[in-house]
C-alpha cells in the first residue's frame, strides 16, 4: 500500500494546474497549510462576495503570511451588490442561488479557463458530502483529506500546529460565506447581531428595503423579528438545552463538533458547498 507521501508525490507530479479554492473556513485553511510544502506549484483563490465577515478577511490574511505566497482574490470590482443590481433588487434565497452562481462558480470557471486543472477540496474522511464540482471537463476534483483518512481532530491539529488556529467567528458560526447567508441558523443570527452589530443592521435592511413585502432572510421570520428580546431569549434558551445534551451524549468530543450538532439541530437546509469548505 502507499505511504501518504508516495500519494501526494503522484498528486503533485500531475501536468496541469494545482488549485486550492478557499472559503476562509477551517477545512480548505487546513487544506492549503496541509499542501503547500508538498505541492509547491499550488495555487490560491478566493471568491470575494466583498460581504464576507471581517474575521474571515483578517484570517486569509494571516493565511497568506503563513504561506508566504498570494492568494488570488477573484471579484475585484464586481461583487454582491453589483450582482443585486443586475438581477433587478432579487435578493438571492435557497430556491434562486444566483449569489453561488456568480460570486462563487463563475468567477472560478472563467479563472481557470480551459487549462488541465486539479481541483483541491477540503472535505474530511468523517464527512458525508463531496462539496463542488465544476462541470467543466478539464477540472478534476481531488479530496486529500477524504483519501487520507483525515478527520476534524487532524484538521484542528494542522491549524494548531500551524498557529492560526480556528477562525474567530466558529465562536458562534459554523459556516464562513456572506454575511447574510440565507443558509444560516437562527442561533448564527443573533450571533452576527451580538458580534457585529452594524452588519445585523445591514442585512435587516436589505430584507426590509430590497427583500418586497414576503421576502425574508430565514424565509420563516424576519429579522425584526428574530431579534425581539423574548424571540433571542428563546434561542438561547434552546441553545443552551441542545448543547448540554451534546455534551452529555458525547463527552469526550471537542467543543467545535458539539457546537455544529447544535446548529444543525435545527430543520435547516444545507448550505451550499462551495461556500462554507
Amino acid at each position: 500500500m502507499p505511504s501518504q507521501r508516495d500519494i501526494i508525490e503522484q498528486w503533485a507530479a500531475r501536468p496541469g494546474r494545482h488549485i486550492v479554492n478557499l472559503s476562509g473556513g477551517k477545512d480548505s485553511t487546513a487544506l492549503a497549510i496541509f499542501l503547500h510544502d508538498k505541492i509547491p506549484q499550488l495555487e490560491y483563490v478566493f471568491c470575494d462576495t466583498h460581504k464576507e465577515l471581517p474575521e474571515t478577511y483578517a484570517y486569509l490574511d494571516r493565511l497568506e503570511s503563513f504561506l508566504q505566497k498570494k492568494i488570488t482574490k477573484l471579484n475585484p470590482e464586481r461583487g454582491f451588490d453589483h450582482w443585486l443590481d443586475i438581477y433587478g433588487g432579487m435578493l438571492p434565497s435557497a430556491q434562486v442561488r444566483w449569489c453561488t452562481r456568480k460570486l462563487k462558480i463563475e468567477p472560478f470557471e472563467a479563472y481557470i479557463g480551459n487549462d488541465l486543472v486539479w481541483s483541491y477540496i477540503g472535505i474530511r474522511a468523517d464527512e458525508g458530502r463531496n462539496g463542488y464540482i465544476s462541470t467543466k471537463p478539464n477540472v478534476h476534483p481531488v479530496y486529500p483529506f477524504k483519501e487520507l483518512g483525515m478527520t476534524i481532530t487532524d484538521i484542528e491539529a494542522i491549524l494548531e500546529n500551524s498557529g492560526l488556529g480556528l477562525p474567530e467567528y466558529y465562536k458562534w458560526r459554523q459556516r464562513s460565506g456572506c454575511f447574510f447567508c440565507f443558509f444560516q441558523r437562527t442561533g448564527e443570527w443573533i450571533g452576527l447581531k451580538e458580534h457585529h452589530p452594524d452588519l445585523f443592521e445591514q442585512a435587516k435592511a436589505y430584507e426590509s428595503e430590497r427583500g418586497g413585502e414576503h421576502f425574508y432572510w430565514r424565509q420563516r421570520e424576519s429579522l425584526a423579528e428574530l431579534e425581539k428580546p423574548e424571540r433571542v431569549a428563546q434561542i438561547k434558551r434552546e441553545y443552551a438545552f441542545r448543547l448540554e445534551q451534546e455534551r452529555k451524549r458525547r463527552p469526550n468530543r471537542p467543543l467545535i463538533e458539539l457546537l455544529g450538532a447544535v446548529l444543525d439541530a435545527e430543520d435547516d437546509e444545507r448550505g451550499c458547498d462551495i461556500c462554507h469548505l
